[in-house]
């Protein structure tokens, strides 16, 4: 199923088989994808088991990381773009040449998190609202967790360029591999066994650091045997990342601040509040790196017929995972309304059920919008229209912060009030990213010299 560089764009197996060939692509980085938060959903039922403080720290301390690493993205977004589309150019080298920058790239800015992020982790979890007990615990975990830093950037590094190669089995292959050794050792480090001592939430952390760097390695050395290394670099190309990267860390910038805004007001209303809102957040987290599996396997797509010069089959490509995106919108969140009873008895402290009930019905009720919003996310990542992407995720932005600004932390429905907002922000992405497309607002590039595509 995967193009190499010497086959011409015509026999692509879109071309021919658009449905099969987009679902046979997008199941393995669905499987990939899942397997992160899955362990996440395990790290969670562990901690829960400690209690709302701990839970809330953990919260706390994820939300953070998780921030700090999504800037960082456009290592893998945008080096997945530009190989794919040297792929449908026939321009290995070129493609081999990004892949060497941006590994090199994801190694410096690791370590520099490492540097920066050791001593301000304190003031990172008190400026999410954690205070006490909960702020100790989320420093210990953000810590522990920066070791991993700089083999968490090169495995979206190579990810992105494997996927961009349109080889999505590797990348599973390493996530369910990393992903088994992160929640094995949950099970030997959190709550300790046999000479080896409990550790806590601290134990979920270096389970996660062991693993991730066990995958990086296996990770890269994939890339590497898939294309070599450069033997010379082009700086200008690493420009033109890091351009590429301006816009979408600006983007991936405002998206985590929205995201860590709602963890922060949820905080805010109490240790109960903050537990029901990682259980949630764990879920939501979960759907969503489903649903971007389309967006992954759109962006590679689209990238190929850009590159090859053939936009009739990019346009083709929005269509068809527009369908399959809403559809698995859809069956998500009917799987998660049946499933309310069982997630709150797994991942939900005692005490936060009665705030996590009605938060729970916006989060199931939005996944058809939020599954239309990645999937045109992946659309305008594969055409390289990044500054677009930036100023629709500024202005959702805009309005949610208002809206969650608005929340009185002490009503006992805020937790709900925050999910409403959250269903207002997705829904703004949606609509301007299918009206990107067509009727094609502004200067989209689907709507540049259309009888180019053939």
């Amino acid at each position: 199923m995967r193009a190499t560089e010497s086959d011409p764009p015509g026999n692509h197996p879109f071309v021919r088989a658009p449905h099969a060939t987009l679902v046979a692509l997008s199941v393995p980085v669905f499987f990939s994808l899942v397997a992160e938060p899955l362990t996440g959903l395990v790290d969670t039922a562990f901690v829960a088991r400690l209690g709302s403080e701990a839970l809330a720290a953990l919260g706390v301390g994820t939300a953070v990381l998780s921030s700090i690493f999504w800037i960082f993205n456009f290592l893998g977004i945008g080096t997945q773009t530009q190989v794919a589309q040297a792929l449908g150019q026939r321009a290995p080298a070129r493609a081999t040449r990004v892949t060497g920058l941006a590994l090199l790239l994801s190694g410096f800015f690791g370590l520099l998190l490492l540097i920066i992020g050791w001593p301000l982790a304190g003031a990172a979890a008190q400026a999410m609202g954690a205070e006490g007990a909960i702020q100790e615990q989320a420093v210990a975990y953000i810590r522990w967790r920066l070791l991993g830093g700089p083999a968490v950037l090169a495995l979206l590094t190579a990810f992105g360029v494997l996927r961009g190669l349109q080889d999505m089995r590797t990348p599973l292959w390493v996530a369910i591999s990393l992903n088994g050794i992160n929640i094995a050792l949950d099970a030997l480090l959190i709550p300790g066994w046999g000479s080896l001592p409990a550790l806590g939430i601290v134990g979920a952390a270096v389970a996660s650091t062991i693993a991730q760097w066990i995958g990086a390695v296996w990770a890269v050395t994939a890339v590497i045997r898939h294309l070599g290394w450069p033997q010379q670099l082009r700086f200008s190309e690493a420009r033109d990342l890091l351009q590429v990267g301006g816009d979408l860390f600006l983007r991936t910038g405002m998206l985590t601040f929205f995201l860590l805004l709602t963890t922060r007001v949820a905080t805010r209303s109490g240790a109960d509040s903050g537990a029901a809102h990682q259980a949630i957040r764990q879920i939501w987290i979960f759907t969503a790196l489903g649903l971007d599996a389309l967006a992954i396997t759109a962006q590679s797509l689209v990238a190929y017929f850009m590159g090859a010069g053939w936009l009739a089959q990019a346009r083709r490509v929005f269509a068809v995972s527009s369908i399959w995106g809403v559809g698995l919108g859809l069956l998500l969140g009917l799987g998660m309304w049946l499933g309310e009873a069982f997630i709150a008895r797994l991942l939900v402290p005692v005490t936060a059920v009665g705030l996590f009930s009605g938060a729970w019905v916006w989060a199931t009720a939005v996944q058809p919008l939020n599954a239309l919003a990645f999937v045109t996310d992946g659309i305008h990542w594969g055409t390289g229209d990044f500054r677009f992407l930036r100023n629709v995720v500024f202005l959702a932005t805009l309005i949610g912060s208002i809206g969650l600004a608005l929340i009185n932390v002490a009503d006992p429905r805020a937790l709900t009030w925050i999910w409403v907002v959250m269903g207002v922000w997705i829904l703004i992405r949606a609509l301007l990213g299918v009206a990107r497309v067509w009727p094609g607002i502004g200067r989209s590039p689907f709507t540049v010299s259309p009888e180019s595509g053939r």
